[in-house]
């Protein structure tokens, strides 16, 4: 049998791709992660599931994973979960990037007094994409400390992946609701709805259709793992065919409790065709920021 890395080389040879762009994979300080690990460990009781971390591995190991797999670009996606993290995380993701020239550089921020300078700063220094996740850092996208941020991230046109969607246990401010508000106050910001925002996919992709730089990513959507439980919604599949240059791909790696070629071969479960399919795996994306 073939191993994992030769199978997903495959997949995307067989599209006539030059490798796969992973706009969603985790890299944070070590401590951070061994915390959100244990996140996943204990998240059975939320969901009646068992999460399994399949790449537990040490931070080298996980990277030449990517690299094996024939990932070109991948991301460190940080996220605080109180005040005063989040310019450390940044500083931490910025080392990570310099060391690491294949991940794109990777910012995050949180509603405090000092967002709005870190922020800017990360832009400046090189930032390529910012993560937001509403879940846990349990606050509103329309705070009024973030009024600032979404300003100048609006001007900029940097992406910002965001976990707004009530998977896999809402929060007090998760739903399309909040993001509906904030694009109505900043309608050109590019967002990418990380996991499609499963399970609100309706309400999102209705949302993709109305601002014209609102991506989704497919971060483990359409897996046997996730149609287990939270199913995509058979009269959307067309959907997936009009918005197609707006969707990228995501795996989540390697928070994942599933083998990483899963998140690929679930993105042939429609039938959608191999334009869609290099579109989503790598063309959306290397024209979204900028990749040769």
């Amino acid at each position: 049998m073939l191993s994992e890395d030769l199978r997903v080389r495959e997949f995307w040879r067989a599209l006539g791709l030059p490798g796969i762009i992973d706009v969603h994979t985790h890299f944070m300080p070590a401590n951070v992660m061994e915390k959100v690990w244990g996140y996943f460990d204990a998240v059975g009781p939320l969901t009646g599931r068992e999460w399994p971390i399949h790449y537990r591995h040490e931070e080298d190991v996980r990277v030449e994973h990517l690299r094996g797999f024939g990932v070109r670009r991948f991301t460190s996606m940080i996220y605080p979960h109180k005040p005063e993290m989040a310019a450390w995380l940044n500083q931490w993701s910025a080392e990570f990037a310099a060391q690491t020239p294949d991940c794109l550089r990777t910012s995050t921020f949180y509603p405090e007094e000092s967002a709005a300078a870190y922020v800017a700063e990360a832009i400046e220094s090189g930032t390529r994409v910012f993560k937001s996740h509403i879940q846990v850092g349990d606050y509103s996208p329309n705070d009024a400390l973030l009024d600032p941020v979404w300003g100048v991230l609006q001007e900029a046109g940097v992406p910002v992946v965001i976990h707004c969607g009530s998977g896999p246990a809402p929060g007090t401010h998760t739903g399309p609701g909040p993001i509906a508000e904030l694009l109505s106050r900043y309608p050109r910001l590019h967002l990418i709805i990380a996991h499609m925002g499963l399970p609100e996919y309706r309400e999102f992709l209705d949302l993709a259709d109305q601002y014209s730089n609102v991506y989704l990513d497919t971060t483990m959507t359409f897996t046997d793992y996730t149609e287990a439980a939270t199913p995509f919604p058979r009269d959307q599949v067309h959907r997936l065919s009009e918005l197609q240059e707006r969707i990228v791909f995501g795996s989540d790696f390697p928070n994942i409790p599933y083998p990483y070629l899963d998140a690929l071969e679930g993105l042939t479960r429609f039938d959608l065709g191999e334009p869609w399919l290099r579109a989503v795996c790598h063309d959306n994306a290397a024209r979204l920021f900028a990749i040769d």
